[in-house]
């Protein structure tokens, strides 16, 4: 991997002395098709690529980049040169240049089976291949010569030979004439989000009209595509629903007509990611197909990253930030308008519930690492920059901008975002440019608000200080702010600050609010003065701001007693969101925290709030509570979830959620009801356990030895699609044997053989909560593999093994300070290596303070 990295320096150079015209690139991928070679060398596609640059002194030498196995030629201007001399693996050295070239590279590129680059998939249920590309940032140069970097922008013409039975698609419109698929040209756009989808997918059409102010009408074919096999899963007419909803949603408040023509959407197997705003032809995981039964939580957050990819379409592809310093400007943006399209255009008008609840969560816990950073970050180089694709620049750039728009309103923001937009058109950007358009439309100066919320790390806590007069009502109200050692900047926050009391019917309801402004150590909110005395005063109510929200002691009283009383959904999560901060932070004993959940969490009517419950409580289980609580806890969790999957309406969403939390958290006790449920022996009124639920019953008995590989074999037949195949392989690598965990350890960090899925199915059956002592062995195994796999392997693959196999289970002094000696020893690693290490030690750590403050609490 560090040969293949690009640094911000070398990037700034090259944009300082090049500039590109165009690209013209060819691709030959009909040795998709048919067997491989047999002797171990990858599979490859014939790469043509022909680039059009100028450069600003001529003389000069500068590079282009390409991975790939081998290069035939190589002419600059003409001029031959030789690939051998030239050609490293990854860049092409490009000397004399002159003031307009012309750059042809025919190369032999490599099919991939990591997701990253042109992916190459083979559906085991009919064996058809698809193929898809995924690039970002810097994976176009897998698949064709180019400048790997934001901002080169230049226009694409695609062309591609492929298996005649093929439809193929790319950014732009395309057509087929004498066995080639052509497309159009694109507008400027940069390389990492160009896009070829190729394959026999199912594809299914429609089209979007409007009018225009200026009398004209935008017309937008759209189209919608999976594999075959998922064709009868595929819900195509509500993903177009939510598509029309989002362009009129944006076009009205963006005021820039949709720019690159056609709108396709495909859903494509293996995926890395969510989805990949590629304009003209977003790609998404195909898990958003839903095979059996989920709740409308799964259908909202389809609906959030469908709107999430089309703000891209303004916000990151037609204006695009100059380095990955500036990732906010696009990711930040785009997680912002998910919630705020789809509460403002779709039937999920409760999506900043969501987002307050699930999206922040992440954004907590990014920013309490020690790799936070600010919103705008210093990326000095490629590696950083996949690493920063986290909660910071998601989760907390889009609540940074939630109370941007509380600090300069609604219409100020908007209006500044369609000027930024017809400003710097197929252009980059940097932080300033934003800055001074909303400086122009809000009058405020953006300076100040962007030091504090932009360019500083860490996340407030804030409290509520209430004071009592003689007659019982308040005296003063003050809000305290607090900030980390590591990271003290106290900022300016813009709150609303909620008063609630229970009323004769137990009832717990906001009787008075104020908005106020937030500033440094301690805030009187004088507008409050004299209201009666609550019973739980919410901080940051309506979740405006992004702070941590504290409890004073009669609020958390109130809590423990009646949070199910609370009757807005909004606060109601914002409150079961700050009680998991103070469990994370070992303010609140996990076990109360488990307690709540088992006596509220049947009365939480948002379902993707009780979603998120089902996790915490799983995870307080698993890392947070001590060690000799923990069978206890398993025996609650595993009653009370049996109880609320009984309690819980027939075939409604509750009963299918409690169902699935159910089978997560079981233990020994569970296991006779999910065997039942399987062979129909026992059942649960208006609960269908389809075929995705079969899986998620089999694994916990797979981990706990009731199925073994025969069972898993059989369900596999029962459902012998690519779908069942990662379930499967997940399953077995579950199985509580020494044999088990050897052969699954080496299939993923001894061999390569195994795709980018079936390395995150193999991971995730490997590291079971019930296992601990069986898996203790395997901390002294990845300290010592870790390094190796990160240098031979793809930086994808070794992401999710550095991540996904550190023994986060076994939590003891003894596994922080092996973690301890390979930092100490390895301090000349790859800084993203060691940031992905950090991270780990850093909840571990974490962990071990929560289960010191579970202890402490009083047993039963």
């Amino acid at each position: 991997m560090p040969g293949e990295n690009l640094s911000r320096d070398e990037a700034r150079e090259r944009a300082a002395l090049l500039a590109v015209d165009g690209y013209e690139v060819s691709l030959d991928v009909r040795s998709a098709l048919g067997e491989g070679d047999g002797d171990g060398a990858p599979r490859t596609f014939r790469s043509v690529t022909t680039i059009r640059f100028r450069c600003a002194e001529p003389g000069a030498s500068s590079f282009a980049d390409l991975i790939a196995p081998s290069v035939t030629s190589v002419s600059l201007n003409g001029r031959d040169l030789d690939p051998s001399e030239v050609f490293d693996g990854s860049r092409i050295a490009l000397g004399d240049l002159a003031a307009e070239n012309e750059l042809v590279v025919d190369a032999q590129c490599a099919y991939s089976r990591t997701g990253e680059g042109l992916h190459r998939f083979v559906d085991p249920e009919d064996g058809e291949v698809y193929l898809y590309t995924q690039y970002e940032p810097a994976d176009s140069r897998r698949v064709f010569a180019n400048f790997e970097q934001p901002d080169l922008k230049a226009p694409f013409r695609f062309e591609v030979r492929a298996p005649e039975q093929w439809t193929v698609w790319s950014n732009g419109a395309g057509e087929l004439t004498d066995g080639v698929w052509r497309f159009a040209e694109t507008k400027p756009i940069s390389t990492y989000i160009t896009c070829v989808v190729a394959g026999p997918y199912h594809y299914v059409t429609d089209s979007y009209t409007r009018e225009l102010p200026d009398g004209g009408r935008l017309e937008i074919p759209l189209g919608a595509m999976c594999r075959k096999g998922l064709a009868p899963h595929f819900d195509a007419d509500d993903v177009f629903l939510i598509t029309k909803q989002g362009l009129d949603f944006f076009h009205d408040h963006f005021d820039y007509p949709y720019p690159f023509g056609k709108y396709d959407q495909a859903f494509v197997p293996e995926y890395n990611l969510g989805a990949m705003e590629n304009p003209g032809l977003v790609t998404f995981r195909e898990e958003y197909i839903f095979r059996g039964k989920v709740t409308r939580a799964s259908y909202e957050g389809r609906a959030n990253t469908i709107l999430h990819e089309m703000a891209h379409m303004w916000f990151g592809d037609l204006v695009t930030m100059e380095w990955w310093d500036d990732l906010w400007l696009k990711e930040s943006f785009a997680d912002f308008m998910g919630a705020f399209a789809n509460v403002g255009a779709t039937r999920f008008k409760d999506a900043w519930i969501t987002f307050a609840n699930r999206r922040k969560a992440w954004a907590y816990r990014a920013d309490q690492l020690p790799s936070t950073h600010p919103i705008t970050a210093d990326i000095r180089d490629l590696e950083d920059a996949k690493l920063n694709f986290d909660g910071i620049t998601y989760a907390k750039g889009a609540s940074v901008l939630k109370q941007l728009v509380a600090y300069v309103g609604q219409d100020a923001f908007l209006e500044g975002a369609r000027r930024y937009f017809k400003r710097h058109a197929y252009g980059n950007t940097r932080l300033g440019d934003l800055l001074a358009v909303l400086e122009e439309t809000s009058g405020r100066d953006m300076g100040a608000w962007a030091r504090s919320w932009l360019q500083t790390a860490g996340v407030n806590a804030l409290t509520p200080q209430v004071l009592l007069d003689a007659e019982g009502r308040i005296d003063e109200l003050a809000v305290l702010q607090e900030a980390a050692e590591s990271h003290p900047e106290l900022r300016p926050h813009r709150v609303a600050v909620g008063l609630y009391r229970r009323g004769a019917d137990g009832a717990l309801e906001r009787y008075a609010r104020a908005e106020a402004d937030v500033d440094g150590p301690r805030t009187v909110v004088a507008e409050l003065a004299g209201a009666k005395a609550p019973d739980l005063v919410l901080v940051n109510d309506d979740d405006l701001t992004y702070c941590k929200t504290r409890f004073d002691e009669t609020s958390l009283a109130t809590l423990r007693e009646a949070l199910g009383e609370l009757t807005d959904p909004l606060a109601r999560a914002l409150c079961w969101s700050a009680l998991w901060n103070m469990t994370r932070d070992a303010l609140l004993p996990a076990r109360e925290f488990i307690g709540l959940v088992l006596r509220f969490g049947g009365r939480e009517s948002d379902i993707g709030v009780l979603q998120m419950l089902h996790a915490w409580a799983d995870s307080a289980l698993t890392h947070y509570v001590a060690p000799e609580w923990r069978e206890r806890g398993a025996r609650l969790l595993t009653e009370g979830a049996s109880e609320q999957l009984y309690a819980a309406g027939p075939g409604s969403e509750q009963q299918l959620a409690w169902a699935r939390f159910f089978a997560r958290v079981t233990d020994e006790r569970g296991l006779e009801l999910l065997s039942g449920l399987l062979d129909g022996k026992a059942t649960v009124e208006g609960l269908v356990v389809d075929q995705e639920l079969r899986w998620a019953f089999l694994e916990p008995l797979a981990a706990h030895g009731v199925v073994g590989e025969s069972e898993l074999a059989d369900e596999l037949a029962r459902d012998d699609t690519a779908s069942g195949k990662r379930h499967q392989v997940r399953c077995l690598a579950a199985r509580p044997s020494e044999a088990v965990k050897a052969q699954a350890w080496a299939q993923v960090v001894e061999s390569d053989a195994l795709s980018n899925a079936l390395v995150e199915a193999t991971i995730g059956g490997f590291a079971q909560a019930s296992q601990r002592e069986l898996l203790a062995p395997y901390t002294e195994k990845y300290f010592a593999a870790i390094d190796r796999v990160w240098r031979e392997r793809s930086i994808q693959i070794g992401m999710d093994v550095v991540r996904g196999l550190f023994p986060a289970l076994q939590q003891s002094r003894a596994t922080l300070d092996a973690t301890d000696a390979w930092l100490a020893a390895h301090e000349d690693a790859a800084p993203a290596l060691r940031r992905l290490v950090l991270e780990s030690r850093d909840d571990l750590a974490r962990a071990l303070r929560a289960q010191e403050c579970d202890a402490a609490a009083s047993t039963d």
